[in-house]
């Protein structure tokens, strides 16, 4: 970040979703969340109307639908566990391809997958229309305490210098011959993670102290405005306000799978 390295999952544009302010975008994106996770699972016309939404906003983002399929498959751990929820689960059972299987754990598994991959889908449009430092700008802007976002901004920081720094200790330790193998090999394993600790804690402490000599009082110096027009807040407001009428309809609707 402060290097100008930019996130990976970010991807450069100027298209109207890149301009909003990003505490807009958040706010936007927690409000949508919320109307999904609100909207009951037997809904299913619901979701495919998020669904919908998103790819909306995906298409005015000028971002490839390829680029968020990608980045969605971060999920598979739960789609995993959602898959096993037929078979575990207890109640009655349905056959479903020939083989009984739970039907509470049916509706689980879809709830799971449903409203797990829209939350991605729309997390995964925010980081990508967003760079991190702006972004914990916007989380700053929301009242959010300034020293949890700037071990926030820390952490982004300085995370590519300490896997380099574990790379030159694996490349020292393969100039020694060391290859591990097996149980036997975690002692040395550990002492390099000591090490590693120590190293990162020591170039903490001299990195304080160089902020503490530039006159570093507790906050950090803001070298980007973020405010926002009622225009761009109203444009936020579109996704959350149209995905709480859909739940509310959801709420409301007599009718369940169509």
């Amino acid at each position: 970040m402060g290097a100008g390295h930019a996130h990976p999952m970010y991807r450069r544009g100027d298209s109207p979703v890149h301009q909003l302010p990003p505490h807009c975008k958040i706010l936007a994106v927690l409000g949508f969340v919320l109307a999904v996770v609100a909207t009951p699972r037997e809904r299913m016309w619901a979701f495919a109307v998020y669904a919908l939404l998103l790819a909306g906003v995906t298409a005015l983002a000028r971002v490839p639908y390829g680029h968020v399929a990608r980045r969605v498959l971060i999920e598979v751990p739960f789609v995993a566990f959602a898959v096993l929820l037929p078979f575990l689960a207890t109640g009655p059972r349905v056959e479903v391809l020939g083989v009984a299987v739970s039907q509470d754990g049916l509706w689980g598994a879809w709830n799971i997958l449903a409203k797990g991959t829209l939350g991605v889908v729309a997390s995964i449009l925010l980081a990508t229309t967003t760079e991190p430092r702006v972004l914990l700008l916007g989380v700053e802007r929301l009242r959010v305490p300034p020293l949890l976002t700037q071990i926030a901004t820390f952490m982004f920081r300085y995370g590519d210098v300490v896997v380099a720094e574990m790379r030159r200790m694996r490349t020292a330790r393969a100039a020694r011959g060391f290859e591990p193998r097996d149980l036997r090999d975690a002692r040395v394993l550990g002492r390099s993670l000591g090490a590693l600790f120590l190293r990162c804690f020591e170039r903490g402490e001299r990195v304080h102290l160089a902020m503490l000599s530039r006159g570093y009082d507790g906050r950090m110096p803001v070298l980007l405005e973020t405010g926002a027009s009622g225009g761009q807040w109203a444009a936020s407001a579109v996704l959350p306000a149209t995905a709480a009428a859909v739940a509310l309809a959801a709420w409301m609707a007599p009718w369940t799978l169509l």
